[in-house]
């Protein structure tokens, strides 16, 4: 007699962090994965911060659950954002959990996935083999594009800023604007603040990527060199600094020093984006969308963590369009199964078992690295 092997199971719980209204699948992703046989579990009402309705995931073959517990439940559990302190007890030693974890920016979490034995596999740390991210870059381009439309939103004298419009008038100076690291994020910035007709710096290390976004962008965005003394002309003279700065899996560094800061004119704004992994700008601190900003040395900061999370529709179809393909594989193949097959799948396991799987986590966190391969449970 032969027996049916047990379909694998996903859940998708509804967000709990301050005005998360993303959601980590859409119904369409949910279609995708019913078609090959994985039942998805989704909590009542998860969608509809992003305006999908429970109905729009019955249709795609969802089962719709009444609770969270329910949704942590299954084998495969897939999110948006780091699980919160509410959540701490869902975790266990048999669960996959797939999100964006941003360790290093939030160690309490870290401590939580270790202590519960799970297994969890951040989307910031799945590597190709190029070195891209894929599944940080459609939120990347995402923050990216909103940082500039937030930044002339706090430019306004009635929320704070100079009262200076991005693109100016004519005959009237348009706004300075200086972008710190000229990846997927800052890059998206730079292009979206000069499409606002501002005055654009682009700041980076890498002059070959600088050397792309100039032959892109044909002088429209000045390229610079990253360096103190360039930075600190610079940002004195900002009206908008946007901090794009990224390491994989490690905490950002700061370029931007409080006496920087200090030094900027009042109701300029800061809007940095890396604040979710501790942020590249000394003066920031996390804030949420209900309370997003706050004044210090008169400059206006703006440091959402979860800053996608504004345009929650938008941000939903992008993240499945990327996540889609590894939820698959880890859903068919288990965590240690799919880390077998996919090198970049094996660089999104932080944590499994109790112990940091990822090098650059596990260095920002200061706990002893272990190769995923040896601690995975098949």
């Amino acid at each position: 007699m032969t027996t049916t092997p047990r379909l694998p199971t996903i859940g998708v719980p509804r967000e709990i962090k301050t005005a998360e209204r993303r959601v980590a699948l859409t119904p369409d992703g949910v279609r995708e994965l019913e078609r090959h046989g994985i039942n998805v579990f989704v909590e009542t009402g998860a969608g509809e911060g992003a305006s999908f309705s429970d109905n729009d995931y019955r249709a795609a073959g969802a089962d719709i659950v009444p609770s969270a517990a329910d949704a942590w439940a299954q084998h495969l559990v897939v999110k948006v954002k780091e699980p919160q302190p509410e959540e701490y007890s869902l975790l266990r030693a048999d669960l996959t959990l797939f999100t964006y974890l941003h360790l290093a920016a939030y160690p309490a979490v870290a401590e939580a996935l270790l202590g519960s034995g799970a297994t969890a596999l951040a989307y910031e740390t799945v590597q190709a083999g190029d070195g891209s991210l894929p599944l940080l870059a459609p939120m990347s381009e995402v923050a990216g594009r909103l940082a500039p439309q937030m930044g002339a939103h706090h430019l306004e004298s009635h929320h704070g800023g100079r009262g200076v419009l991005m693109g100016g008038a004519p005959g009237v100076q348009p706004a300075k604007v200086v972008v710190l690291g000229a990846g997927n994020v800052g890059w998206n910035a730079a292009w979206i603040s000069a499409g606002m007709e501002a005055e654009v710096v682009l700041f980076d290390r890498n002059i070959d990527r600088l050397r792309w976004v100039d032959q892109i962008q044909k002088g429209r965005i000045v390229t610079m060199a990253s360096n103190r003394g360039a930075l600190e002309r610079r940002v004195a003279d900002a009206d908008l600094v946007i901090g794009a700065v990224l390491v994989a899996g490690g905490r950002a560094p700061v370029v931007v020093s409080e006496t920087m800061v200090q030094s900027m004119r009042p109701g300029a704004v800061i809007v940095d984006v890396a604040v979710d992994q501790g942020g590249c700008i000394e003066t920031t601190r996390e804030t949420t969308h209900t309370n997003p900003t706050y004044v210090l040395h008169g400059v206006v900061h703006y440091a959402v963590g979860n800053m996608p999370g504004a345009v929650p529709h938008t941000s939903t179809y992008a993240l499945t369009n990327a996540t889609l393909p590894y939820v698959l594989e880890l859903a068919v193949h288990g965590a240690a199964g799919a880390a077998g097959r996919d090198r970049a799948i094996a660089l999104g396991v932080n944590v499994a078992s109790g112990s940091v799987t990822n090098r650059a986590v596990a260095e920002a966190l200061g706990h002893p690295y272990e190769e995923p391969g040896a601690v995975l449970l098949p």
